[in-house]
């Protein structure tokens, strides 16, 4: 929910000390983030002060600047109330004269007369620098900035075929600006990873407002992916322009097409009834991806037997590196149910106790399944008798296939 924008701008500066405002920023931007920098003559601009105004020029703010000023009233019935601002609230005016003070119903106010903007007030948040230049004429600056309101996250698209053995990926990224502010023909870069920051501000935006939806689609990659610090970086490889209160949707890779497994696992312990359905693959080259994943929503779809896409289930994946396992929990099965039982306990001390566990699995479906049933197991623990075979996962956990 945050970015860093950079602005690089022509500004034509006079020799000496000058003012220089601008007024196109984004309205979240974190004053304390401001940076300047001279590009063409670093060494011969020099920034002696910067300020950030946000004090914007609303009715009411105006209002409270002309406290003890004149000011006029133009009523509906074109009639005319002058006098000093003594006090407003929203349903009246106190206005003082040489009479003493009046008060003037506001709903009876067509216009409120004023002599001039008050200093200090501007229509735009704008930043504002004193510079000292040893010489005049056209610099290229950059103006650096955090701002809030600015968020991007990942979505997917996978198609599973119709005997489950592979799955289709797409990966869109959306992107929702609403920051105060647009950018033209923006060089994009997403940064995906968990990015620490102190204490970051609360948004100062309103979220209110309708979003313009705008799909971008490309055979082609638009983004190069790489390595960047402990994250990863991904760069637009073509100019953006995201608009104010937008959210822009954009390709992440070209369609790819990967080997998977549907798996179905039963976990009594936690569901005593209900068998998961998971569907799993290998983020690898070899299996047609190595995509580094970043975290996101992925929905997934099945093709049914008239041709049509059906939505089967979706899960959320954290960031994901080459060469890693992805699983995609998808629901429960609807014509296979699990049962576990205790069948027998026995205390046979204050520190042993030992029970015995009766796990069913009733499958209705026409076809034959394979379901992995998990148990988890605490303390010192030793299975004296089985059925099946089993495998250890962990110090606390035992699978049977």
């Amino acid at each position: 929910n945050f970015a860093l924008v950079k602005d690089v701008r022509i500004l034509d500066l006079k020799k000496g000390t000058q003012e220089i405002r601008i007024d196109d920023v984004a309205a979240t931007i974190d004053p304390t983030s401001v940076h300047f920098g001279a590009l063409d003559h670093p060494g011969e601009v020099a920034v002696l002060e910067q300020n950030y105004q946000y004090d914007l020029a609303d009715a009411e703010r105006i209002l409270n600047r002309y406290l003890n000023l004149p000011v006029t009233a133009v009523l509906k019935d074109g009639s005319l109330r002058e006098g000093t601002l003594l006090s407003y609230d929203g349903g009246s005016l106190v206005l003082g004269g040489e009479k003493g003070a009046t008060i003037v119903n506001r709903a009876e106010v067509r216009d409120i007369q004023l002599g001039e903007i008050p200093g200090g007030l501007v229509v735009k948040p704008t930043l504002v620098w004193t510079l000292a230049s040893d010489r005049k004429g056209k610099e290229r600056s950059e103006i650096s900035y955090l701002a809030d309101g600015i968020n991007w996250h990942a979505e997917y698209v996978a198609v599973v075929n119709q005997d489950d053995t592979r799955l289709g990926l797409d990966g869109w990224v959306s992107l929702d600006n609403r920051s105060g502010a647009s950018y033209e023909d923006a060089r994009l870069k997403l940064v995906a990873g968990d990015v620490n920051r102190v204490q970051p501000p609360m948004p100062k935006y309103a979220r209110a407002g309708r979003a313009v939806d705008v799909m971008e689609m490309a055979a082609a990659p638009q983004f190069e992916e790489r390595a960047f610090f402990e994250y990863h970086i991904y760069t637009l490889e073509r100019p953006a322009t995201i608009a104010d209160r937008e959210t822009k949707q954009l390709s992440l890779f070209p369609s790819s097409s990967a080997a998977a497994t549907k798996v179905l696992t039963y976990d009594g312990q936690r569901e005593p009834t209900k068998v998961a359905v998971r569907m799993e693959f290998q983020n690898t080259k070899e299996n047609g991806l190595g995509i580094a994943l970043p975290a996101g929503k992925v929905r997934v779809y099945k093709e049914d037997a008239d041709g049509s896409l059906e939505f089967v289930g979706e899960d959320a994946v954290d960031h994901t590196p080459r060469d890693e396992k992805v699983r995609l929990l998808l629901g429960n099965a609807f014509d296979v149910v699990g049962e576990r039982t205790r069948t027998d306990f026995q205390r046979i001390s204050d520190r042993v106790q030992e029970e015995s566990v009766r796990i069913e699995i009733r499958n209705h479906k026409e076809e034959r399944i394979e379901v992995v049933v998990t148990e988890r197991l605490g303390g010192d623990w030793t299975i004296t008798a089985k059925s099946r075979d089993y495998t250890k996962k962990d110090a606390n956990t035992v699978e049977f296939l």
